[in-house]
């Protein structure tokens, strides 16, 4: 509180958006752009308001949401799928626009024999990933799809991508894993238990190992 009114310094952007603190570099970096607020200096410390914040905030999403392509929703989560195919489903022209927190984390990857490397992810996480766009909650697995039983309660929950993104960029940022129970549960709109549960499901080996 600066004169009883809120403020947050860049890491409390980071933590009350969902975003990753790079991301809010990347914003206050390119503010015109963006339209980010203006900070002010108290105690020698660079802040922001609260309201300016949240108002920037329902604004960028809004945008985001106005440039979002349409998904192909089609098929079963199950399916492996490699980069053309995930693009398609994503609405792309090329694999090329897939997003980094896909493409640089893959499921599985293949070598071939010409010593190439061939990425591939579920169906299911390309759904996650379009969906962590507009932290649209899932609404569980797609009609008519089947699969073998899931080894934790969150296997095959779109969320669960989500929370492996959020560790990567943590991760990737030096960021503090401290407090990314709440940024989690503000991006998809749960409850912070819940999303301290897909943060700890998004640790387990079959993930982390991966990419």
């Amino acid at each position: 509180m600066i004169d009883g009114r809120p403020a947050l310094d860049r890491a409390g952007v980071a933590a009350h958006t969902g975003a990753a603190y790079s991301t809010v570099n990347h914003w206050h970096r390119h503010r015109a752009r963006f339209n980010f607020p203006e900070g002010f200096l108290h105690d020698g410390r660079e802040w922001f308001w609260l309201d300016d914040i949240e108002a920037f905030h329902i604004a960028h999403r809004a945008a985001k949401r106005a440039e979002l392509t349409k998904v192909d929703r089609r098929g079963d989560s199950e399916d492996l799928i490699g980069s053309g195919t995930a693009a398609r489903v994503l609405g792309y022209g090329s694999y090329r626009n897939l997003p980094d927190t896909l493409y640089n984390h893959p499921d599985r990857v293949e070598t071939l024999s010409d010593g190439r490397v061939r990425r591939l992810w579920f169906r299911r996480t390309v759904w996650a990933v379009a969906d962590a766009r507009t932290g649209r909650q899932s609404t569980g697995r797609t009609p008519g799809t089947t699969g073998a039983r899931k080894p934790h309660p969150y296997a095959d929950d779109p969320r669960l991508s989500a929370a492996i993104v959020l560790l990567a960029e943590a991760d990737s940022t030096g960021r503090d894993r401290r407090g990314l129970g709440v940024a989690l549960a503000q991006q998809l709109g749960i409850t912070e238990r819940t999303a301290q549960r897909l943060l700890a499901a998004a640790c387990a080996p079959r993930y982390t190992s991966s990419g």
